[in-house]
């Protein structure tokens, strides 16, 4: 909270359709960019889905697929190479996955500090569905007992951070037994449908999930169009009066 105005700063809260991974890494890295040349004075929150799509973190994780690539050909889902932390994971339609474009310096958060802040919202979000979600000391992330709900990973940039969080809603668990989610062995995946006992949308869930955005990071959703994001950008680098948490220092 802004201790000058007793206001909540704004964030861009970015809705996306289902993008293609390779397509929503170019987004990242542009507003990355801006964020940290000083072009865009804003945090962003972009929320969307991706097609199937097995992605390697800087760790690899290649090896910890299971499966032959014919199989993947003939399922469709392609192996996309990444700068996020940890190692290979899944995501597809079901998914809500929510990346995060924030200058540390500025939001005065720490990565550690962050990485908690999106395991707690996803617990939070789990709760409104009936589902007691905790962490657990194997991996980063959102646990159902043994089985995971959601995972963290994240890049740093010069200060500025880029992808998020992965949260099982009702996504296809299968593809996730063609692997070992996270280089972890014996670990099974979940999801609130699986948990609920009930098949529950994304529809339903990204409502709740960034209504916990807010009060965990004492932020205020600004919702944009993808549209107006170059519009936005173009202002900010000259000298829109508009900031999260304090005016970016040059």
């Amino acid at each position: 909270m802004d201790v000058r105005t007793g206001k909540k700063p704004k964030v861009l809260c970015l809705d996306l359709a289902e993008t293609d991974y390779s397509e929503a890494l170019e987004l990242q890295r542009k507003l990355v960019c801006a964020r940290v040349n000083g072009a865009l004075c804003y945090d962003v929150f972009l929320f969307l889905q991706h097609p199937p799509v097995f992605t390697l973190g800087r760790r690899g994780g290649r090896e910890f697929i299971k499966v032959s690539e014919g199989l993947l050909k003939r399922a469709a889902i392609s192996v996309v190479a990444t700068n996020r932390g940890g190692s290979i994971t899944y995501h597809g339609p079901g998914q809500v996955v929510m990346y995060t474009v924030i200058d540390l310096e500025t939001s005065g958060i720490e990565v550690v500090e962050l990485v908690g802040l999106l395991e707690e919202v996803m617990i939070r979000t789990a709760t409104v569905s009936g589902v007691k979600a905790g962490r657990d000391s194997r991996n980063r992330g959102v646990w159902v007992g043994s089985k995971k709900l959601g995972s963290v990973g994240l890049a740093v940039e010069c200060g500025v951070t880029c992808h998020g969080i992965a949260f099982n809603v009702d996504v296809d668990l299968a593809p996730f037994s063609w692997i070992n989610p996270c280089g972890l062995t014996g670990v099974g995946m979940t999801s609130l449908s699986v948990e609920i006992g009930n098949l529950v949308g994304v529809e339903q869930v990204l409502p709740a999930l960034k209504a916990n955005v807010e009060p965990c990071f004492s932020v205020s959703l600004m919702p944009v169009a993808l549209k107006d994001i170059s519009s936005l950008i173009l202002s900010s680098s000259l000298g829109s009066s508009g900031h999260l948490y304090s005016t970016r220092r040059v």
